[in-house]
């Protein structure tokens, strides 16, 4: 069978179509819209899932017109690139171009289990002399687990397929199917009963080990500057396997030298060699190693090497890329763009919020996303030449650098000189004419803001971790791990990707609790109000899910049942409540008035009518009012939902509805807006200011304040004040324009300050 990575395969009628290979499709940014072209390898006995390949590597295309799509069937698609679960898929594809049964058709790669990786994801491989774990019979959407004795590998069955109800077979087989994922666990995925079959030993079959890792015949092994590997070569057939010679050939083939002489290797027996490397220069050195032998399909077996020279550093790029620019630019994702610099195999992306950036990476340093580079950090690493950043937020100004560099393991060289560089601004609230027609003071305005927000996109519950989770709540870490907050406690939850609920203990907590909803329960089937996104936050499952259950919100002021980190269960008066952290408070009270105007819900028709106070809601809606990360977040879910939470966009609409029996208030906040009034009442004095400046807003206390330069740095801030007139030392300050913005019960404002020192 074959193990060369290159499966060569040809397809018909795509001469005049210049698509770029698989491969390289894979390096580019999650969000980013791509065309490639492949055959596929399964039909609808897999559901709404295609895998395709070409002659670089595998993908899945999920969703749309890929479902009429047949096995081997030569096709260009076109869609944007998600991550589910771990599977790199197109997703939703919206368009294919179907151009007929390909001429030649994929060979499975024939693997050992341990290769099972993402280089592999969505090819077709097979994995020969493997025993099943499980007995009985196959069942529908399951997933089993094949084993070599020493390692294993999940098999997952489908309900489209015909092995549904027939025996798991009790003896060694080989198995086929394309490689999938599953959060952190790859899977060979059958089609049909024809891929599991009855193993048959092969007359003789070759397996190179490097260093005791399997090395496929076509792939690259990294060297570095060792003197000296260990190459292992198995014949896993019952007959002789003939060795007949090797060659080095390559511009640095004179480097490296082998003991592999002329030999027959018995069956399921295996001969040990040295690969033996000097480097002559610096840089980086490549050998092709051509392994002769009597295995036809694999002979001969080729290995490409590359190493590091004398100065243990691979050979530096001649240029960095140019070109850097910035698409799909929004409140809360943007992409990244650049040309390849000459001579470079891999980039660097470096970002930071606010300013631009003063430091560089360190040759021989090793860099993942999330690490922390002088004052930037890591935003992508790979051969690719786009990106997309996890964690940005409204109204931000970030900046960029990427740097081009060769190797890896400690052994990188990156240029230093001049690297692409550039900046971009996320955007703010992108609210439009949404609200066109709505009017607060309007006796009918309940029931317009209901419409025009309900119905909307319905998102299944199961997709949270795929669209809240995978592409906006998740951030980078060191060390190219993520983390999670838990909106109720502020706990980070490091964890290696990809996301998943139970490896990382946390759940979709609902704001308006699944009990309060007069529909409970709402759940089985599915309806809108359980699965609403604008209501639901990622919490730590034991720790503050659990413990809030279906309390109401308040400020606990009696005795503390318990705490994690920043929430607590505790008395507030008589009632049993819970209170998340600070800076989570308005958005459970604006997730709240979203959910009962959207869905009627009044707090009065809830099983918690008679403890959730809707005024304390509106007093935490108030002193924190919405941030970057909610607008941020607001607009996401507008382009996921199709709606939005009008309680972030217009602060003031509050005023107009008595949330527990969800009518309306006609007068609303009075003659003046919250926001007017805040603005009407806010006094600083002197102006300009030198070594003293005082701020009150008239009529209410303040509670904290940041004082910003220009750059959007913090330069002053101070907390929990509670006072009518704040006095700022303003004495340590350059000269120049602040933006003063103060915090009060009724909400937050702002005003510019100018410094003469």
């Amino acid at each position: 069978m074959k193990k060369i990575i290159l499966s060569l395969f040809v397809l018909t009628g795509l001469s005049s179509i210049g698509q770029t290979d698989i491969a390289d499709t894979r390096t580019y940014a999650l969000g980013q819209t791509v065309t490639v072209s492949g055959v596929v390898t399964n039909g609808s006995e897999l559901g709404p899932i295609r895998y395709m390949q070409d002659n670089s590597a595998g993908i899945a295309a999920y969703g749309g017109p890929i479902g009429s799509v047949n096995r081997y069937d030569s096709i260009t698609v076109t869609g944007p690139l998600i991550e589910f679960s771990g599977l790199l898929e197109i997703s939703t594809v919206t368009s294919v171009v179907n151009h007929g049964p390909a001429v030649i058709q994929p060979a499975p790669l024939q693997i050992p289990i341990t290769s099972a990786a993402e280089t592999l994801e969505s090819e077709l491989v097979q994995i020969q002399n493997v025993t099943f774990v499980q007995s009985g019979n196959f069942a529908g959407n399951t997933t089993y687990q094949i084993t070599d004795g020493s390692n294993t590998l999940d098999v997952r069955v489908n309900t489209g397929t015909n092995l549904v109800g027939t025996a798991i077979p009790s003896g060694p087989i080989s198995i086929t199917g394309p490689l999938g994922q599953f959060n952190t666990n790859y899977q060979v995925v059958p089609r049909d009963l024809n891929d599991i079959v009855t193993y048959v030993a092969p007359a003789f079959e070759i397996n190179v080990k490097i260093e005791g890792n399997t090395v496929l015949s076509g792939s690259t092994y990294f060297i570095g500057n060792d003197a000296s590997v260990s190459l292992v070569i198995e014949n896993q057939g019952v007959s002789n396997l003939i060795i007949s010679g090797h060659s080095f050939t390559g511009a640095d083939a004179g480097d490296f030298s082998s003991d592999i002489t002329p030999t027959s290797i018995s069956g399921l027996t295996s001969n040990i060699y040295s690969i033996d490397y000097t480097p002559s220069n610096i840089g980086s050195h490549f050998a092709t190693l051509s392994i002769d032998n009597n295995d036809t399909d694999e002979n001969p077996y080729i290995i490409y090497f590359e190493g590091v020279g004398t100065n243990n550093l691979a050979t530096e790029p001649t240029s960095n890329p140019t070109g850097l620019s910035f698409s799909n630019v929004k409140a809360y994702t943007l992409s990244g763009q650049y040309n390849p610099g000459s001579g470079a195999s891999k980039y660097l992306v470096l970002w930071k919020n606010g300013s631009a950036i003063t430091s560089t990476p360190v040759d021989g340093m090793s860099y993942q996303r999330g690490d922390i580079v002088g004052d930037a950090r890591v935003a992508y690493v790979g051969s690719g030449t786009s990106f997309t950043p996890r964690g940005i937020i409204a109204n931000q100004n970030y900046f960029f650098q990427v740097y081009a560099f060769n190797g890896q393991g400690g052994f990188e060289n990156y240029l230093l000189g001049t690297p692409a560089s550039g900046s971009v601004s996320s955007e703010g609230e992108q609210i439009g004419n949404y609200y066109s027609g709505i009017d607060a003071t309007a006796s009918s305005f309940n029931t317009d803001l209901q419409a025009l927000i309900n119905p909307h996109t319905f998102i299944t519950y199961f997709m949270y971790k795929q669209t809240m989770m995978n592409e906006f709540e998740v951030r980078d870490t060191t060390a190219g791990q993520s983390y999670v907050t838990c909106a109720y406690s502020g706990e980070r939850k490091v964890f290696n990707d990809p996301f998943d609920w139970t490896p990382t203990g946390y759940s979709r907590e609902h704001t308006f609790a699944h009990s309060w909803m007069p529909t409970y329960p709402a759940d089985s089937p599915e309806e809108p109000e359980y699965t609403d996104q604008h209501h639901l936050y990622p919490t730590n499952l034991n720790n503050a899910n659990t413990p809030r259950s279906n309390l109401p919100f308040d400020e606990i002021d009696g005795t503390v049942v318990y705490t994690f980190l920043d929430c607590t269960v505790g008395y507030a008066g008589a009632q049993l409540a819970f209170e998340p952290k600070q800076d989570q408070k308005g958005n459970v009270a604006r997730s709240i008035f979203y959910m009962i105007t959207s869905y009627d819900f009044p707090l009065n028709g809830n099983v918690n009518s008679q403890v959730q106070d809707p005024e304390l809601l509106k007093d935490w809606h108030f002193i924190d009012l919405p941030d970057n990360y909610e607008i941020a977040r607001n607009e996401y879910i507008y382009d996921l939902q199709g709606n939005r939470n009008p309680f972030i966009d217009s602060v003031d609409y509050v005023c107009y509805i008595d949330f527990m029996t969800n009518s309306h208030i006609p007068e609303g906040c009075g003659s003046l807006s919250i926001e007017e009034k805040l603005n009407s009442n806010f006094v600083v004095f002197p102006v300009p200011a030198n070594e003293k400046v005082f701020v009150q807003v008239n009529g209410t206390n303040i509670i904290s304040y940041e004082l910003y330069d220009l750059s959007g740095k913090i330069v002053l801030s101070q907390t929990s004040i509670d006072l009518p007139v704040v006095e700022m030392n303003t004495s340590d300050l350059s000269s120049g324009v602040y933006t003063i913005n103060v915090t009060t019960s009724l909400g937050s404002v702002s005003k510019k300050l100018t410094v003469n020192n």
